[in-house]
């Protein structure tokens, strides 16, 4: 029980650090941002080791992070190669196609009328069709190489895209317009002068929500036909053959690059969309809370 006891402490050591900080002067700070979630989450799995390690849980039910950790090691060259097979050419060439894909179409729909009445609603009953059912039928149509898988993303990124983009083509109003209009300009300036960057807080959005659904897009469809490699294919022989712990090295593989591709889509956006309030609105708290005017 020394094991439990021990993680127990380091637990609540833990949470008692991140409440302290959470209540410091630094909380908005980037170093405290970050710091804080790392913090608890090494705290979950010296929990999650201390109690696999106090009540023997068997490695089929259950390895322990230090077990995931030795085989993440010891399998990375077959970690590396289903990270290439599922990540770079399934889900991030089936993100870009459906990024682009969905922009073009949102384009076109502002433009149509027939479009917006007739496409819109097609497309919210698509996207509430199960990839599941979805999934088996692309890999039949594209077959078992990373096409189908890239496929299934589209699908799947298309949609939350496709949606935010034509929302925040609408977000200009009236006086806007009219005021370009005075300058006599014509559709393609008011598109790229003035309602794309008022869209863009809602692409990034829908940017946003594609990247989660990208890589669980490519997984999912490895399900139901892919070569002798790439992740969803190892996570299911991996449960076949009670390899359980290269099963959970394969998820914390996908954990790190969904985290890592969001990070890198909000990261642009940061950039991007500077101006927007919800950007100013944290710089400006940072500078109120240090006694400084925004």
């Amino acid at each position: 029980m020394i094991w439990l006891v021990g993680a127990i402490l380091f637990w609540a050591a833990a949470w008692a650090i991140n409440v302290w900080l959470a209540n410091s002067r630094m909380s908005d700070t980037r170093a405290v941002t970050v710091l804080v979630p790392v913090i608890f989450g090494l705290s979950l799995i010296a929990l999650w080791e201390g109690i696999v390690r106090a009540f023997n849980v068997p490695p089929v039910i259950l390895p322990s992070p230090t077990m995931v950790a030795a085989t993440f090691i010891s399998s990375a060259d077959i970690l590396w190669q289903d990270f290439r097979q599922t990540v770079v050419k399934g889900a991030f060439r089936g993100f870009m196609i459906g990024a682009c894909a969905a922009f073009l179409t949102a384009i076109a729909i502002d433009r149509s009328v027939f479009l917006t009445r007739g496409l819109l609603p097609i497309g919210n009953f698509v996207a509430a069709l199960p990839i599941v059912g979805i999934a088996p039928i692309l890999v039949n149509w594209f077959g078992f190489d990373w096409q189908s898988k890239a496929a299934v993303v589209v699908v799947m990124v298309f949609f939350p895209i496709l949606v935010n983009t034509v929302q925040g083509l609408r977000e200009t109003d009236a006086m806007q317009r009219a005021l370009l209009c005075t300058y006599a300009a014509g559709y393609l300036q008011t598109l790229l002068k003035l309602r794309l960057p008022a869209a863009m807080p809602f692409i990034f959005n829908g940017l946003k929500i594609a990247a989660t659904l990208a890589l669980i897009g490519a997984i999912v469809a490895e399900y139901f036909g892919s070569p002798i490699r790439g992740m969803g294919f190892r996570i299911s022989t991996g449960v076949g053959s009670l390899s359980i712990d290269l099963v959970w090295a394969e998820i914390v593989v996908a954990a790190l690059v969904g985290t890592a591709f969001y990070g890198l889509v909000a990261w642009i956006e940061k950039r991007i969309t500077f101006w927007h309030p919800s950007q100013r609105d944290r710089a400006s708290r940072y500078l109120i809370q240090h006694g400084r005017e925004p």
